[in-house]
């Protein structure tokens, strides 16, 4: 015991024993906590040694990740004890002098390239079962579609490529961007600080308004990919999780009905110019639920366009306050929010969707706190600056609500529909009118975040926006080349995250900076990584640890 306490932080056992539990613990967690809450798979007597028997199996994510770490931490060991060997040796073969001009961080990347190759082995082994779409790996949700009948499948793995190609760009990102920090004035550290925070809120609206123009290369047809959450979430909310779609529908607040008839504009069945619906028709319903005459939500009866057209029919239907607009009445479309007022609608959402972000970012601020410093709950101004950044955070997913829906009606009633009656309303209620609009229009909300946050969230799209320009034809085809290209992407980009916390941990930002300073640097790395960057943004600070050093100009 004593021995393996007088271990350095990095040894590859010290590694090993941090990394399996913490996987192991991210993956068969969220298995055990859905198998307790089921009563169908509790009455499985089976169904325990079943999960236990997947999860720690030797082609399980927490041993193959374990391998990747681990195994990278034991492959640099050994080549420095050769390095040693051949010094006091004194050889000087080709192979000696080949490894001599390798850098230390090119070294790291090496072995962990070969670690990295392994691990994706072992994941790319194991059986996918047939019944469920989920793949059984932690920190990712899934962006793939789920397998169909006569479709072949994707790769078990895609979504944990994405989400490790990401934080590696991210890492090489961060490094150039402050590659000069330590050496320029603070004026110019925090002009680099800024453009990193433009960019992370770029990558969001990009994600989210690209749901909406990306509907083009789809339609186009271009190639064959997929949408985005918000344009998923109306479209096609199969390729999301089911979880996912009922805390977007829980928070967007919109009836199911309302959804539904968006889907069946899309595929040409419900029909303002053609007075088509299918039966039962779905807002017809929801108008005689919420005690309107269910004509008003009848296609055949609607007027398709705006203008004085559009005004007789209302007079007919009677209905007050839509004069020159066509299309389904606002009390309809909003529900039983506010009946037909627009601007009441986006503003009591907007205050719905606060109330229920507080219940979700109250943890998500305070419990870091209680883990890493909860000395700092009993200090007046960190409460105060907690609490602000949690109604920072509920503001910010509450103008993304109050946006989306502001868009649509402005779009359909307020304003465009206004000035260009002479366009259906097969059009402002289709693909390409309000959804689009409120697609373009809400991740501009990610401003409100601080800039930390931004990068998060940046960092958490980002792989699906990736996944939309990757043809789903190719990816479900099979072919070798797609094997090929995944492992060679997974490798690499393991093996630069993995480079980049052991020697520039500092490039790291969010879950991988904190995961991996935990599992190369111990209990301590909040303390460690908070001098490495304050040494990386231009405080020198020497570093703590002479196996990680400091970054500077020449090093580069």
């Amino acid at each position: 015991m004593d021995r393996f306490s007088s271990l350095p932080n990095d040894h590859p056992l010290h590694v090993a024993i941090r990394t399996y539990p913490l996987a192991l613990s991210l993956s068969l967690g969220p298995a055990l906590l859905s198998f307790t809450s089921s009563q169908r798979t509790r009455s499985d007597g089976d169904g325990l040694i079943v999960i236990l028997r997947r999860e720690l199996s030797t082609t399980a994510f927490p041993f193959a990740i374990t391998v990747a770490l681990a195994g990278g931490s034991a492959l640099r060991s050994l080549w420095r004890r050769v390095d040693q060997r051949q010094i006091e040796t004194s050889e000087s073969d080709a192979v000696t002098k080949l490894q001599a001009r390798l850098k230390s961080w090119q070294k790291s990347f090496i072995c962990n390239a070969l670690a990295s190759f392994v691990a994706f082995s072992l994941l790319q082994r194991r059986r996918r079962p047939t019944h469920t779409r989920n793949v059984h790996i932690p920190l990712t949700i899934p962006i793939s579609q789920a397998h169909k009948a006569g479709q072949g499948r994707m790769s078990a793995t895609l979504d944990l490529t994405l989400l490790v190609l990401v934080r590696a760009f991210d890492a090489l990102v961060q490094g150039l961007v402050f590659r000069r920090a330590g050496d320029e004035k603070k004026q110019e550290r925090k002009r680099r600080l800024a453009i990193t925070t433009k960019l992370d809120a770029l990558a969001f609206w990009a994600s989210s308004a690209g749901s909406a123009s990306h509907f083009f290369v789809h339609e186009l047809p271009l190639t064959d990919v997929d949408r985005r959450i918000m344009w998923c979430f109306f479209y096609e909310p199969s390729r999301l999780p089911s979880s996912y779609v009922k805390w977007i529908g829980s928070l967007a607040n919109i009836d199911d009905r309302i959804v539904s008839a968006l889907r069946l504009i899309r595929e040409k069945r419900w029909s303002y110019i053609y007075g088509i619906s299918p039966d039962p028709n779905p807002v017809s319903l929801l108008a005689k639920d919420l005690g309107y005459p269910a004509q008003l939500g009848d296609p055949k009866l609607l007027p398709a366009y705006g203008g004085h057209f559009a005004n007789a029919v209302w007079n007919v239907l009677g209905v007050p306050d839509r004069g020159s607009v066509g299309g389904l009445p606002c009390e309809i479309v909003h529900g039983a929010v506010t009946g037909g007022s627009c601007t009441a609608n986006f503003t009591i959402r907007g205050l719905h969707a606060f109330l229920e972000s507080l219940a979700l970012y109250v943890p998500v601020h305070v419990l870091p706190i209680l883990i890493r410093r909860p000395r700092r709950l009993l200090n007046f101004q960190s409460i105060l600056d907690t609490l602000l950044g949690i109604l920072r955070s509920a503001s910010f997913l509450s103008a993304f609500v109050s946006s989306f829906w502001a868009a649509v009606c402005f779009t359909r009633t307020l304003a465009v529909a206004r000035v260009l009656p002479e366009i259906s309303h097969d059009f402002y209620d289709g693909p390409f009118g309000c959804v689009m609009a409120g697609c373009l229009v809400c991740g501009s909300s990610i401003w409100i975040e601080s800039g930390r946050r931004r990068g998060e969230m940046a960092l958490y799209v980002l792989p699906r926006a990736i996944r939309a320009c990757l043809p789903d034809r190719w990816l479900r085809s099979g072919r070798k080349s797609v094997h090929a290209i995944e492992q060679m992407v997974f490798t690499t980009a393991l093996a630069t995250l993995l480079t980049a916390a052991v020697h520039h941990p500092e490039t790291l930002r969010g879950l991988s900076r904190w995961t991996l300073g935990f599992i190369f640097q111990g209990p301590n790395a909040l303390r460690l990584q908070r001098k490495n960057v304050d040494s990386f943004k231009g405080t020198r600070v020497e570093p703590p640890n002479t196996s990680a050093p400091r970054l500077s100009t020449k090093q580069k």
